[in-house]
């Protein structure tokens, strides 16, 4: 009994910590009747349940108090960025204001990520409610969220008119942002990082992120593959780490709840890590351009370049005779002379495409915004020289 309360339970409150930490057996097992010894196993498993049973409910009272606070700063936060997209639209003063202003907003979207990733970690759902988005406009918005976005460079090989459903949109936006900030935040600040999006031939839209980093170790990448997986699995909060990692898990709740893949265990073509972002074709849709035209901030498909087409060479409509394997008059011992080909091609030159029919109302549209901007920069330089 001694042993049992000296050695063997504080090496079970280690175990359940981490398995690493084995559980000694009886001080005298060969000695030890088997009755005995089964009655002392027993109290290790008795112990075992009510310590995890006890942890489990200080977890969900824990999870439960940060859902809600970051539940209610989520919702302050989404307040403070439509006030700030409000001044945004409505100020024309001078391009330091503006650019604090635009400064300000963007760092309110840092902390609306970092209060978001939280409530999802914690059992919430992503709290922004979207309508049929582009896939490219969710990309770029994500990319957005981080400081560094300069550094992330996006290739689209999609279709524009290829776009996600409203359910699964902030859901993978918040996917795509949290791998993107893990690519910056492990790589170095001069390395950019790789984004590109492609259709594969069963239908689903693959997202790929690669960076330049340092990779991943074995045991990170296995606990990482084990949290991104579709199974859904309760994470303490305790399991999190000191300060915690919540990333991964965050990405787990959100594939095993709306049904896309992220997979993290391959390498980088640069070294690092390679994340990728599977869509299913259930979550896909099709968008109307005209109807919803797509941001001017998405990336544009990728066109493969137009080969030019060769010169055609024309056939000699000299005839060959005998005088043309002859020696010509005034050759050095009459040797025979190699017959030029005719030097006349034809030049084969593409025809001109078709100019594309003007649109009189998006002409129009566009001059009236290059000339509001022209204004409104005008407004801006003379009240900086009023100043």
């Amino acid at each position: 009994m001694s042993h049992l309360a000296s050695v063997r339970l504080p090496a079970l409150a280690l175990s359940l910590i981490s398995s690493h930490h084995p559980v000694p057996g009886l001080l005298h097992e060969e000695a030890a009747p088997s009755k005995d010894a089964e009655l002392l196993d027993s109290v290790l498993t008795r112990v075992s349940g009510i310590v995890l049973k006890e942890r489990g409910r200080v977890d969900a009272a824990a999870r439960a108090a940060l859902r809600g606070a970051s539940q209610d700063s989520q919702a302050l936060s989404y307040r403070l960025q439509s006030e700030l997209e409000a001044l945004q639209q409505e100020f024309s003063g001078s391009r330091s204001v503006t650019h604090r202003v635009l400064t300000a907003d963007h760092l309110n979207e840092q902390n609306l990520r970092l209060i978001q990733r939280t409530a999802i970690v914690c059992g919430a759902w992503p709290g922004h409610v979207r309508k049929d988005t582009y896939v490219a406009e969710i990309v770029s918005g994500a990319s957005s969220r981080l400081r560094g976005f300069d550094r992330i460079k996006i290739n689209s090989r999609l279709a524009t008119n290829i776009g996600l459903v409203g359910r699964a949109a902030e859901p993978v936006a918040v996917a795509c942002t949290e791998l993107m900030a893990n690519a910056l935040e492990h790589s170095r600040d001069d390395l950019a990082v790789d984004v590109s999006l492609i259709r594969t031939g069963n239908g689903s839209v693959c997202i790929t992120i690669d960076d330049a980093g340092k990779g991943m170790t074995s045991e990170a990448l296995a606990r990482g593959v084990r949290l991104v997986s579709a199974e859904k699995q309760e994470v303490m909060l305790t399991e999190l780490g000191d300060p915690p990692s919540q990333g991964f898990v965050a990405i787990g709740r959100l594939v095993a709840d709306h049904g896309f893949d992220v997979s993290i265990d391959n390498p980088s073509p640069y070294g690092g890590v390679r994340a990728v972002v599977t869509i299913p074709p259930n979550l896909l849709t099709s968008i109307d351009e005209e109807a919803e035209p797509p941001s001017v901030m998405a990336p544009l498909p990728a066109t493969a370049p137009r080969a030019d087409r060769r010169p055609t060479p024309v056939a000699d409509t000299a005839p060959d005779d005998a005088h043309s394997r002859t020696g010509a008059p005034g050759t050095a011992e009459g040797l025979p002379q190699r017959r030029r080909r005719g030097t006349a091609i034809s030049t084969g030159e593409l025809a001109a495409p078709t100019p594309r029919a003007p649109d009189p109302e998006r002409s129009l549209a566009t001059w009236s915004d290059f000339h509001d901007g022209l204004k409104s920069g005008r407004n801006g330089i003379d009240l900086e020289e009023t100043q």
